[in-house]
């Protein structure tokens, strides 16, 4: 940081979380820029003193960017669920402090993002953003033509409201999702909801990144 950049964006960086929540930390007065209280639109430099909480704040960390193929029977967490071991116990030490972008439950493998990149993490997820989400899935019997109609053309009506995505057939009981929501099991509900259910699902693209390492492989990567 050899010239001036907002304050929000340095702490969006120093701490992986969006600018807008380093500007609601500036509101409530917990940045302490020197022996000043931060303020809104302030511009730091790397000769600037500045704490969060009464906490200095280190001004060496850069943004890094993994994709990871998770592997099936983890969680990403950094507590374990009971016994169920976490993503973190695969990825090496350095990637420790990484959040993951979007989540895959237990029983789901795939693309998985990993950055301290918060403003980068809010526009791959908030739905305003609209990140396409391709996933292979298995079902425990073939989909009627007209259920995977239904799905694709009008949506099926779930407890947090319309479920819609469009479905194509990739072999006798796999199918290819293609979305741009992402709502908690929203896949797995949508097809249970129909009478069917999900004994495998896989995430191949996220966005611009496709999936092209092995299960519980990792690696750096630019984003774009």
């Amino acid at each position: 940081m050899n010239t001036s950049v907002r304050l929000n964006k340095f702490l969006a960086l120093q701490l992986g979380i969006s600018r807008r929540e380093a500007d609601e930390l500036i509101e409530k007065g917990r940045v302490q820029l020197g022996s000043s209280t931060a303020t809104l639109g302030d511009r730091v430099t790397l000769t600037d003193i500045i704490y969060v909480d009464n906490k200095k704040i280190d001004s060496s960390q850069q943004y890094i960017y993994v994709l990871f193929n998770k592997p099936t029977g983890y969680v990403c967490s950094r507590r374990k669920q009971g016994g169920t071991p976490t993503i973190y116990n695969i990825l090496p030490k350095e990637y420790q402090a990484l959040k993951p972008v979007g989540r895959l439950d237990k029983d789901s493998s795939g693309l998985l993002i990993l950055t301290n990149d918060g403003d980068f993490a809010h526009k791959m997820t908030h739905p305003s953003f609209k990140k396409t989400k391709v996933y292979e899935v298995s079902l425990d019997k073939p989909l009627e033509p007209l259920h995977q109609q239904l799905i694709s053309d009008h949506g099926i009506k779930l407890d947090d409201g319309t479920s819609k995505f469009l479905v194509s057939k990739i072999n006798k009981n796999t199918y290819q999702v293609t979305m741009q929501e992402g709502r908690n099991r929203q896949i797995r509900r949508t097809f249970a909801a129909l009478g069917y259910t999900v004994t495998q699902l896989h995430r191949v693209q996220f966005g611009p990144y496709l999936l092209d390492i092995p299960p519980a492989k990792h690696k750096l990567i630019t984003i774009s």
